[in-house]
């Protein structure tokens, strides 16, 4: 993979903490596993053997995902961005143009994504449809149906 991964510290901070959970006490649980299941002989037929393994390795796959992340992540400093339009962090108000109903997006980065909550990835294709744009644009988001089209209607940012 390439390219910058936009993230808030906080967002940076929760993936460290995650990966180091699953480095220093998932990884060792299936390690141990795999030797106990090691200890009882024929590894052919062991399904234990073979599903820590596979654990092992999905859990592996995990971890290399998050270092990946880690590694190309940009912090973003949210005070140096602009306030007149939809930028990472900022919390916006949209009308779909289509159905009418009003949506509030907040637009976060890795880490941050709670899609129950409203919180988009930046990187998103909402979230790259809406980047840019200010108060009173339409934006047009490519979606497998079709277009979506979104009025903004509000751009704001909540000061923590």
């Amino acid at each position: 993979m390439s390219g910058r991964v936009p993230m808030t510290r906080e967002g940076y901070e929760k993936i460290k903490a995650e990966l180091e959970v699953m480095e220093n006490e998932q990884m060792p649980e299936i390690e141990k596993r795999i030797a106990e299941a090691r200890a009882e002989g024929d590894l052919k037929e062991n399904a234990e053997y073979h599903g820590a393994r596979e654990s092992q390795g999905m859990l592996q796959a995990k971890i290399n995902l998050l270092k990946d992340k880690l590694k190309r992540a940009d912090i973003v400093d949210t005070s140096k961005l602009p306030k007149d339009e939809v930028v990472f962090s900022c919390t916006v108000t949209v009308k779909d143009l289509d159905f009418g109903d009003k949506e509030e997006f907040t637009l976060v980065g890795e880490g941050d994504e709670d899609y129950d909550n409203g919180k988009i990835n930046v990187a998103s294709p909402l979230g790259q449809g809406l980047v840019g744009k200010k108060v009173g644009d339409v934006a047009e988001v490519e979606v497998p149906a079709g277009v979506n089209k979104f009025e903004i209607l509000e751009i704001r940012f909540d000061e923590d």
